[in-house]
């Protein structure tokens, strides 16, 4: 089928590539905000939103790329990719670039590669392809088979260590395993075991992860150490009020008592400056954004089209509620950015990615040759 063919762009998601755009301009537009900072009278600006407005341009040749191709080839390339993922994942521990304690980069010609970024791809499409052979919901048999598919890159990330991102490619496949469903008797096992397991977690945990929960318990018991960015981020989106302190004139982020306000923290920067009812506005838009994916995923033409889709909504979801929920103090600090508004060059390519592989199921759900 040809990628120009008419057909699939009266068929394309426009609805949703206009939100992905929008959502896209508003956080090049809070960048510019969050990468000033006040001396007197004047701002001067870092170059973070020059250089997310780069990686944003990449993105969306990315976004076209993943369009073009009939996304059905991907189930061909599912294992061979988790394969090659893995051992890159497997090379970063031995191999790969230490920053800030954390080995997670391989450096090939004078670029830095982060093998966990390809792990979401790998995760979901392996997965994807696995559920979408499924007619039954899972029994226990079923539920380990997949969990493997997530559980090995996952190990590998979090001993990186890289919490963030191993925790985001389990909730990615926790949410397809939910989206196919599970028989009762498991269902019912896993509702009673899990809250009586998941303490058992903190004792796997390092120090500075457990730090970071009992920050979250009592942020004042280390108000200028652990507890400083939740407190700063509370007292930015509070000092904001109903309508906000305007464009520019947040005073948390200008002045930088606001840390890591161009990454994790953007949102707040944002809620300073335009307020309840500004950051209620970017929730709505968020809403309807993954409103219009996971539409996508129930009038997909096949099961391995809507799983795919389904997957990008569960890991767009799972980030949006996890960040926004540690911007106000309900959950641990983790490093998980806001889609299309916190800074990075990789994030903002794999989210342009998988949005051009919901666009991809969306034109195709019509033209399926048997």
């Amino acid at each position: 089928m040809s990628p120009i063919d008419r057909r699939l762009l009266l068929h394309l998601n426009w609805p949703l590539l206009g939100f992905t755009f929008l959502l896209f301009g508003l956080g090049v537009l809070n960048l510019y905000s969050a990468s000033g900072y006040r001396m007197g009278d004047e701002v001067s600006l870092m170059p973070y939103y020059h250089k997310q407005f780069i990686w944003g341009l990449v993105g969306m040749g990315c976004l076209v790329a993943f369009m073009l191709f009939d996304y059905r080839y991907l189930a061909h390339i599912a294992w061979p990719l988790m394969f090659a993922t893995v051992v890159l994942l497997a090379l970063v521990l031995v191999v790969g670039k230490t920053v800030y304690g954390a080995q997670r980069w391989l450096t090939f010609g004078g670029f830095n590669f982060q093998p966990s970024e390809l792990a979401k791809f790998s995760v979901l499409i392996l997965g994807a392809l696995l559920l979408s052979k499924k007619q039954t919901r899972l029994g226990w048999l079923g539920l380990f088979q997949v969990l493997l598919v997530g559980l090995v890159p996952a190990g590998l990330i979090v001993v990186e260590p890289d919490l963030g991102s191993g925790l985001n490619v389990l909730l990615l496949l926790g949410g397809l395993i939910l989206y196919q469903g599970l028989t009762g008797g498991v269902l019912k096992t896993l509702l009673i075991a899990l809250p009586l397991t998941v303490p058992m977690g903190w004792f796997f945990l390092k120090p500075y992860q457990k730090q970071r929960i009992l920050t979250l318990i009592d942020p004042s018991k280390d108000p200028l150490g652990t507890g400083y960015h939740i407190i700063q981020s509370r007292i930015a989106i509070g000092s904001g009020q109903l309508w906000g302190k305007g464009f520019l004139e947040g005073t948390q982020s200008q002045l930088r008592f606001l840390p890591e306000k161009h990454t994790d923290f953007a949102v707040a920067v944002f809620a300073e400056e335009w307020g309840f009812v500004g950051s209620i506005a970017l929730v709505a838009l968020f809403c309807v954004f993954l409103y219009l994916i996971f539409v996508t995923a129930r009038g997909a033409k096949d099961r391995f089209g809507s799983f795919l889709a389904a997957g990008v909504f569960f890991y767009f979801f799972w980030q949006i509620l996890i960040n926004m929920g540690m911007v106000v103090g309900i959950m641990p600090v983790v490093g998980i950015p806001l889609p299309f508004v916190s800074y990075g060059g990789s994030a903002t390519i794999v989210n342009f990615c998988l949005i051009g592989l919901v666009l991809n199921v969306s034109m195709r759900r019509f033209m399926f040759k048997k």
